[in-house]
């Protein structure tokens, strides 16, 4: 009875060695789509077989089937040629090659403004649009476009990866008199410009100088301006959700109060301050879940704060729903610190940079952990970044 058991092991573990060899073209290729991306490149190495596979459109559509992976945070600094990405499944850095159209002249300084699904959206200094694939490289140019009144957002969403099918918005115009345009990836060109009312139900209503800017003395005695001085690369950050079909465009206005863009009734609504007009603070807002909250970092008694918040349209009232440890966030006091944040699922990246110090921050709303990542050094050189975008490293998705 044991020699048998012996041989039957024995012909196991042999049909186990040879199991993906014997697989046939389609199971193979279902079961190395499920590898992490950062693997997939590496197919091509193993034999003849995989890396013909590897670059076949049947491979790239089994790719496609997988329902999500770990997202990559594209990080912009203020050398913008190159490409350098944390790659949240392996908690490391990366360098990819920087797309070959943004290194031509007229698209060198191309800053990156949004970012969905496998895509990441860049914005040259003529107020032209490029659409790339970080991992693959490639690229492509959209129509041109009248860039009509002052630009305050800029918002991304991708429908189908593999299909290239996406949607590019911007919103535009001065309180109260919004619009925005859509750039459409199957017709290939920017739809008419839409007209946005107040939302009815908005019982907030900004006062005539809300946007201005106030100036007052802070707790240490310096003169601080209410108006966001924010990095060039979130100038026109937001944010894009979809709930109960409805498309929706969050973005913040100079003094920091959240406008939601209903695209889908064509109104917009202004949310209530979290803090005082008089408060020192910096803010941003992300998206996790379809969802969108806002990451705030304050000061109070000799201390920084840093807290994440959820609106209740219910009770029209702003609920913290996480709060990094006191410990943590006190190395943050008195540094001057402009935070820029990035959702990505059950995730929130987070840039604190200023003059005096620069670090990035991953939190992780599953299991409640604020974890501070190591620094980025290429070739012996510490790196330090503005901001990031989010995106799924995913090899099939087409510009």
């Amino acid at each position: 009875m044991e020699i048998g058991n012996g041989c039957i092991s024995k012909k196991r573990k042999l049909v186990e060695e040879g199991s993906l060899d014997e697989l046939n073209e389609d199971l193979l290729e279902r079961v190395l789509s499920w590898l992490p991306t950062s693997t997939l490149f590496r197919l091509g190495s193993v034999c003849k077989r995989w890396k013909s596979m590897a670059d076949s459109q049947s491979f790239k559509l089994a790719c496609s089937r997988i329902p999500s992976r770990d997202p990559w945070f594209y990080m912009v600094d203020a050398d913008l040629n190159r490409s350098i990405v944390f790659d949240s499944a392996k908690s490391s850095w990366k360098r990819l090659n920087h797309p070959s159209l943004l290194l031509r002249d007229h698209n060198r300084d191309s800053i990156p403004v949004a970012a969905s699904g496998g895509l990441v959206c860049f914005r040259n200094i003529s107020g032209g649009y490029i659409v790339c694939n970080p991992v693959t490289g490639s690229c492509r140019e959209l129509p041109p476009v009248d860039p009509g009144q002052s630009l305050l957002a800029i918002a991304m969403n991708a429908y189908s990866n593999y299909h290239g099918s996406y949607k590019l918005v911007l919103v535009s115009g001065d309180l109260p008199k919004l619009s925005f345009k859509v750039y459409n990836s199957i017709t290939d060109c920017w739809e008419e410009e839409i007209m946005l009312r107040r939302n009815a139900d908005d019982c907030t209503k900004s006062n005539d100088n809300d946007e201005d800017a106030v100036y007052f003395l802070s707790t240490a005695g310096n003169v601080v301006v209410t108006n966001m001085q924010r990095s060039p690369s979130k100038q026109y950050s937001s944010v894009f959700t979809l709930k109960d079909g409805e498309e929706i465009v969050y973005f913040l206005t100079s003094s920091g109060r959240v406008i939601a863009c209903n695209l889908t009734r064509k109104c917009f609504s202004e949310y209530p301050r979290l803090l005082p007009v008089f408060s020192e603070y910096s803010i941003d807002v992300v998206e996790c879940k379809g969802e969108m909250l806002v990451v705030v970092l304050s000061e109070f008694f000799e201390s920084a704060s840093l807290r994440v918040w959820r609106y209740d349209p219910k009770t029209k009232t702003w609920n913290q729903i996480a709060a990094m440890p006191p410990a943590m966030s006190h190395e943050f006091y008195d540094k001057k610190l402009d935070i820029n944040c990035v959702g990505a699922g059950d995730q929130v990246f987070i840039c604190l940079s200023s003059a005096e110090l620069c670090s990035y921050v991953l939190y992780d709303f599953v299991t409640n952990r604020w974890v501070e990542l190591p620094e980025c050094s290429v070739n012996g050189e510490s790196l330090e970044f503005m901001s990031a975008l989010s995106f799924e490293p995913r090899i099939e998705a087409l510009v």
